[in-house]
């Protein structure tokens, strides 16, 4: 990749883990949004002696739109599809978001970050081409810096931080 290049979208990818404290983190095929929102929360002012107003970030509340296609025996699907299907409370999955555009300093290693997300289900049977399920990951914990690896061709990953 040049200076200057455009990333293409399937550049940074998600991978999911498929149960709590996971080690290894399943591929998230067939998601037609995954849009990430930062929802920054800010302090604004305006002092007496200053024409303009002031703001400064104070935090974030970050979500990923998602919407997917079904896909049978998927295994991250059959996870989101049980959420909404079952209106399970609570339920929350742990994402990392692989930058294949920034290699890590060992050899098939790239840039990833990991967080914990809490799974709010919205819609689902929108389409009438595909059974769709839409709703948001909205981030219950912090980002965790490191790199991601995979022994398959990148269908799963394995997460290692950053010391």
């Amino acid at each position: 990749m040049n200076t200057g290049d455009i990333l293409n979208r399937a550049d940074k990818v998600n991978f999911m883990g498929l149960k709590d404290n996971p080690e290894a983190f399943t591929r998230m095929h067939g998601f037609t949004d995954s849009g990430k929102s930062s929802n920054a929360s800010t302090y604004d002012r305006r002092y007496v002696d200053e024409e303009t107003e002031r703001s400064d970030v104070t935090g974030y509340g970050t979500e990923i739109a998602y919407a997917f296609d079904e896909m049978k025996d998927d295994p991250v699907h059959a996870v989101l599809v049980e959420v909404a299907d079952d209106e399970i409370k609570g339920k929350k999955v742990t994402i990392v978001t692989v930058d294949f555009s920034k290699p890590g300093e060992t050899d098939g290693t790239y840039e990833a970050r990991k967080r914990v997300w809490s799974v709010i289900p919205d819609s689902d049977g929108d389409s009438t081409d595909a059974y769709t399920y839409s709703g948001t990951f909205k981030a219950a914990g912090k980002i965790i810096k490191g790199t991601a690896t995979s022994t398959d061709d990148w269908e799963t990953c394995s997460f290692t931080e950053k010391k």
